[in-house]
């Protein structure tokens, strides 16, 4: 097997460029573990590229980084380092190299793994959760939480102590199943923690992903992407668009109260954190700008009725998918509707 060879990818750098405050703020909040978890995605997606890569002498690409970078720093903080590495490997082998490498692929890399890893193990992929660190050092002073019973103090709301809650929530699963909104602040700034009642049961309120957990930090790491011209504006606002306007139909014009507010929305979940990295991917998207919004709009409004509806009340992977599947047919009916109208504008003149 001949030594990797590295294909330069600006685009790709300045992704990874955009991914480290978002890790940085991830070990912040759950601690060095979270450094680890991405190392491992990291090494074995680089492996499995590698190994790809040479069969037909080609060059690995700064894409296969990117991939690993998202892929882990959207899994729950606590997911086990095995679980990790199967969802790297299947992201490269399954979502890029089965298709001929970088820029054939039809799938978000990063999301094939992810949804690999949630449907096979939904146990330890709905039940690693865990709330944030708080205060100076916060993690950076930790490796991670080693469980619930251990715990800060703070996570301790009117006399109720962690040893009487019963279960774990993150703020999608709270709102949807037991009623509690988390407050907006909160969920932009990533502080998220706490215990919450719920007819009298007491619930620790935990946060997502290392990537998802902090919107601010999001958004200033988009602003980036969009001013570099790595990401298409189209495609994050779309998504936001779509998201906002089902959210709003749904809830204010049809009164489904199970729907939760605008806001809660946009900051909750790995909405943002998809907008702005995944949505975005300039390979699995389309190439029509008419595309791009139609496209967009449709994910960010399957999200919204994946979290509505769905056993699960996240949705954000599986609507990537159903977009990256619809991407290439948006991209040919545009542009046959776009011939058509040339030619009927051409005999009409």
């Amino acid at each position: 097997m001949k030594k990797p060879d590295l294909k330069k990818q600006p685009i790709m750098v300045r992704m990874l460029y955009a991914l480290t405050p978002i890790l940085l703020v991830g070990i912040y909040f759950f601690g060095w573990r979270i450094l680890f978890l991405v190392a491992v995605s990291f090494v074995f997606a680089f492996i499995t590229e590698w190994i790809m890569v040479s069969q037909r002498n080609g060059k690995i690409t700064y894409a296969c980084f990117v991939t690993a970078s998202l892929y882990g720093l959207s899994l729950p903080p606590t997911t086990p380092f095995w679980i990790a590495a199967v969802g790297a490997i299947i992201a490269i082998l399954f979502g890029k190299e089965v298709f001929g490498g970088f820029g054939k692929n039809v799938f978000n890399p990063a999301i094939v793994g992810r949804a690999f890893v949630y449907v096979c193990f939904p146990i330890e992929l709905t039940s690693q959760f865990v709330p944030v660190f708080r205060g100076f050092p916060g993690g950076f002073a930790h490796w991670s939480f080693a469980g619930l019973q251990k715990l800060p103090s703070y996570l301790q709301a009117g006399g109720v102590t962690l040893v009487d809650a019963v279960s774990a929530a993150t703020p999608m699963w709270a709102k949807r199943e037991y009623g509690f909104v988390t407050d907006l602040v909160n969920l932009a700034t990533g502080n998220i923690g706490g215990v919450f009642t719920h007819e009298g049961n007491p619930y620790v309120l935990t946060a997502g992903s290392a990537g998802e957990v902090c919107s601010i930090m999001i958004l200033l790491s988009c602003l980036y992407l969009l001013y570099t011209k790595t990401a298409q504006y189209r495609l994050f606002l779309g998504t936001i668009i779509g998201a906002v306007v089902l959210n709003v139909i749904l809830r204010n014009i049809l009164g489904l109260n199970d729907v939760p507010p605008v806001g809660f929305t946009v900051f909750s979940g790995g909405l943002l954190y998809a907008a702005a990295f995944m949505v975005t991917d300039p390979v699995s998207a389309p190439n029509n700008k008419t595309s791009q919004w139609i496209y967009a709009v449709f994910i960010g409004m399957m999200i919204v009725l994946f979290r509505y509806k769905a056993v699960f009340a996240g949705g954000v992977a599986f609507s990537i998918l159903l977009g990256n599947m619809l991407a290439p047919s948006l991209d040919l009916w545009i542009k046959r509707y776009q011939v058509y109208k040339k030619r009927k504008q051409g005999s009409a003149s």
